[in-house]
C-alpha cells in the first residue's frame, strides 16, 4: 500500500471534520473580552449537555485538582475559576470530535498526556513573559492535533507511517513527510483554521517545528520550547519517543532560567502524576 496523500485530499477531509461547538468560540471571546459574567458563561456552556457532561468529568479529574468536588458548572467556576473551566471545555470538545481508535499504533492516552503537559508548560512560560497565557495553553494543547486528525481521518495510512517510523527509528514529522507528503504541523494548521481559531494560534500550530531564526513570534517561541520540555519529561511514556529538534533561537528568546524550569517540571509532573486513563476513552 502506498499511503501518500495529496494536500487537496487532506484539506477536503479536514474540512469535513465536525466543527467545534459554537459555545467554545463564544466562551473564548467572552474570556478575552473580560466582559463575560460567571452566570453568563455558565449559561453559555450549559447549552450543550454532552459537552457539559464531559467537561465536568475532566474538571473532577486529578489533573485539575478538584477530584470529586465538582457537581455542577457553578461548582466548577467557584473551585477552578473561569479560565481553568474553559480549558476543560476546550479539551472535552476536541476529544469528542476526533477519535483515533481505528488507527493501530496510535496511543491516544499518550498523545493527550503530552498535549496536556505541553499546555501547562506553555501557560507557565507565557505568564512569566507577558504572553497571553490562555492562548499559550490552547496552542500547547492543540500543538499536535494534526497527528490526531491524521489518525482519525486516514487511519490506515497513518498506521503505516507510525509503523515505518518505529521500524526505521525516524521521528514522526520526517516519517509523515516521507510517506504521506504532508506533516502533522501542516494538518494541524488546516484544522485550526477550519475550527476558526485566531490567526496567531493557527500560525503557531502550523509553524511549531519551523521556528524562524530571525525576529521571533512570542507565542510560537513559547509553545515550541514548551513542546520540547514536555518531550524531555517523557510525559507520553511511549517507548522510543524522540525529543524533536530545539530551535536555539527560540530558546535564547525565551531564556528560561534553571529555577523556573525546575518549578515547571515539578508543576507538570505533579498535575499528570495521577491522571486517570479513562478520561481518554
Amino acid at each position: 500500500m502506498n499511503p501518500r496523500l495529496s494536500p487537496d485530499e487532506v484539506r477536503s477531509r479536514v474540512r469535513h471534520l465536525p466543527g467545534l461547538p459554537t459555545v467554545v468560540l463564544e466562551l473564548d471571546r467572552a474570556l478575552r473580552s473580560e466582559e463575560g459574567s460567571s452566570d453568563g458563561i455558565v449559561r453559555l456552556i450549559g447549552r450543550d449537555a454532552g459537552l457539559t457532561a464531559m467537561a465536568l468529568k475532566l474538571a473532577n479529574s486529578s489533573f485539575y485538582g478538584a477530584s470529586g468536588r465538582v457537581q455542577s458548572l457553578r461548582d466548577a467556576v467557584q473551585i477552578l475559576g473561569l479560565r481553568t473551566l474553559s480549558t476543560a471545555v476546550m479539551t472535552a470538545a476536541v476529544m469528542a470530535r476526533l477519535d483515533p481508535a481505528g488507527c493501530p499504533g496510535y496511543d491516544g492516552e499518550a498523545a493527550w498526556r503530552h498535549a496536556l503537559g505541553t499546555a501547562l508548560c506553555a501557560q507557565r512560560l507565557a505568564d512569566a513573559r507577558g504572553v497571553d497565557a490562555c492562548a499559550a495553553y490552547t496552542t500547547g494543547l492543540l500543538l499536535d492535533v494534526g497527528m490526531l486528525a491524521l489518525a482519525t481521518t486516514f487511519p490506515e495510512p497513518y498506521a503505516a507511517v507510525l509503523a515505518w517510523g518505529a521500524r526505521h527509528d525516524v521521528p514522526p514529522l520526517d516519517a509523515e513527510r516521507e510517506l504521506l507528503g504532508v506533516d502533522h504541523a501542516e494538518v494541524g494548521g488546516m484544522l485550526a483554521e477550519h475550527w476558526r481559531f485566531p490567526p496567531a494560534i493557527t500560525h503557531a500550530i502550523h509553524r511549531h517545528h519551523a521556528v524562524p531564526d530571525g525576529q521571533g513570534d512570542p507565542l510560537l517561541d513559547v509553545v515550541h520550547v514548551a513542546d520540547n520540555i514536555a518531550h524531555a519529561l517523557d510525559l507520553s511514556r511511549l517507548a522510543g519517543a524522540m525529543v524533536p529538534p530545539l530551535s536555539l533561537a527560540a530558546w535564547r528568546r525565551v531564556q528560561p532560567p534553571e529555577e523556573e524550569l525546575r518549578a515547571i517540571f515539578e508543576h507538570v509532573e505533579d498535575r499528570l502524576a495521577h491522571l486517570d486513563p479513562s478520561l481518554f476513552r
